[in-house]
């Protein structure tokens, strides 16, 4: 399977993006050294045809789960079906497991849109842009439905992960669950789990969303020789996912918890009537050590 790429450089990384398989970004790279800075990509998971094994997709309308085979909206039920054959819930929304336009592409700048009517319809546009070792990214999604939905966004990264990776990202809560079921109550971060202070990564497996996130964090690779200074907007919540034994993990800004449809005040949720829009941005600056 051939996968069309675009490709964009600036004077420090290199970034290629898949447009046809969820608007993913493929490799993002270290132009000196070659250096992967998000999970490389070979051409067996190109050839895979999935976003789950590149380097960062796009959610959209939903992050994460959402519990219940659907969720209420203002005119009655949505009912959602399971979109993936490993999970139970339906996951990440449905941006992810559709090909993207491009409406623009240069030397530094991308953008992609997608026309989607499922679950529902609505329109989404992504502005990528490399600037001196930093990547930007720009998620915008306008509600196109007569009928008003919840909205929530994020961003699914994969880094390397290496024994001495650290992360600082500072949170006040994290979301834990009761008898194996979705997250449904905030609790105090444990101490191997809190990212106030830079630290490694945990041994133990960590799939949970952290809230009341101020949208900063620096990822640290010291053996491999640089960090990501990283910064978002319309995000007050991050999910980590740290696999057992994996060579890497999961930081990914959101803009609300896991099953929020179905939490108290649905947190992190808007309600878009048609024609209304939410965005959500995430900066990664690449700095050698």
């Amino acid at each position: 399977m051939s996968v069309p790429l675009l490709h964009l450089q600036d004077r420090l990384t290199r970034l290629s993006i898949a447009p046809e398989l969820g608007a993913s970004l493929v490799n993002w790279q270290a132009s000196a050294t070659g250096q992967a800075l998000l999970r490389p990509a070979d051409e067996a998971a190109l050839a895979s045809g999935s976003p789950r094994q590149l380097g960062c997709y796009p959610l959209a309308p939903w992050s994460n789960r959402i519990a219940e085979g659907g969720f209420l909206r203002p005119d009655g039920w949505l009912a959602l079906a399971p979109n993936t054959g490993h999970d139970p819930y339906p996951i990440h929304g449905s941006a992810w497991q559709q090909p993207w336009q491009v409406e623009h592409h240069s030397e530094r700048r991308a953008r992609l849109s997608l026309d989607s009517a499922l679950p529902f319809a609505y329109r989404a546009t992504l502005d990528i842009h490399l600037h001196e070792g930093c990547l930007n990214i720009d998620l915008h999604v306008t509600h196109q439905d007569s009928a008003a939905s919840w909205y929530g966004l994020g961003l699914h990264p994969y880094f390397p992960r290496h024994a001495d990776t650290q992360l600082h990202a500072q949170a006040r809560t994290v979301w834990l669950a009761e008898n194996e079921a979705l997250p449904s109550r905030q609790a105090e971060i444990p101490d191997h789990w809190n990212f106030a202070k830079p630290r490694t990564l945990p041994t133990t497996l960590v799939d949970h969303a952290f809230s009341e996130w101020p949208g900063n964090c620096v990822i640290e690779q010291p053996g491999a020789g640089y960090r990501l200074v990283c910064s978002a907007s319309g995000a007050e919540h991050y999910l980590l996912f740290c696999p057992h034994e994996q060579p890497f993990f999961c930081f990914e800004p959101v803009s609300h918890p896991i099953n929020a449809h179905h939490l108290p005040g649905r947190p992190g949720l808007r309600l878009l009537q048609k024609g209304e829009s939410t965005s959500l941005g995430f900066r990664m600056q690449y700095q050698p050590l």
